[in-house]
C-alpha cells in the first residue's frame, strides 16, 4: 500500500494589517464613510471639549479621545484602532457613562447604531487607497535584478 507523505501546513503571517487598499470608486466611497463618521466624532468631542472647566476628568478624556479618534479616521492613520475607538465613544455617550454635551449627535439609539456599523464597517474593510495607512502599509514593488553568473556555493 502507498502511501502520500505530506508536510504539515506552515503558517505564514502577514505584516500588512488589510490585504488590500482598494483605490478608485471603492476607495473614494471608503474616504466618505471614514469622512463622514469622522465629523460626527469630532463635532461630538468638540461639544464635550466646550464645557472644558465645569466637566469632570471623563467628559474631558471622552471629548479628547473622540476628536483624536475623528482625526484618525479623517487622515486614515490607525484606522482599525480609531475605528474601534469610535465604535467606544458611540456606545458610552448612549449609555451615559458620562453625561452627555448638549446637541448630542448620539442621543437615539439609531443614531449610535449607525455609528457603531460604521465603525465595525471601517474596522473590517480598512481605510482605502486615500489614506495614510496605505502609504505605510500598501503594496510595493519589488524589483529583482537578472543574474548574470550562477549564485555561488
Amino acid at each position: 500500500m502507498w502511501r502520500l507523505k505530506t508536510r504539515p501546513p506552515e503558517i505564514v503571517f502577514l505584516q500588512r494589517i488589510f490585504s488590500t487598499f482598494p483605490g478608485a470608486w471603492p476607495g473614494a466611497g471608503l474616504l466618505v464613510l471614514r469622512s463622514a463618521l469622522a465629523a460626527i466624532l469630532i463635532g461630538q468631542g468638540y461639544f464635550y471639549l466646550l464645557r472644558w472647566s465645569q466637566a469632570g476628568w471623563l467628559v474631558r478624556s471622552a471629548g479628547i479621545i473622540g476628536v483624536a479618534a475623528g482625526v484618525l479616521l479623517l487622515i486614515g492613520y490607525f484606522t482599525p484602532f480609531a475605528s474601534v475607538l469610535a465604535g467606544l465613544i458611540c456606545v458610552l455617550s448612549r449609555l451615559s457613562w458620562f453625561q452627555p454635551p448638549s446637541p448630542n449627535p448620539f442621543s437615539a439609539k439609531l443614531q449610535v447604531a449607525l455609528g457603531v456599523l460604521i465603525s465595525i464597517a471601517m474596522l473590517c474593510l480598512g481605510p482605502g487607497a486615500y489614506s495614510i495607512d496605505s502609504r505605510l502599509f500598501g503594496r510595493r514593488e519589488i524589483i529583482i535584478p537578472n543574474a548574470s553568473h550562477p549564485p555561488e556555493s
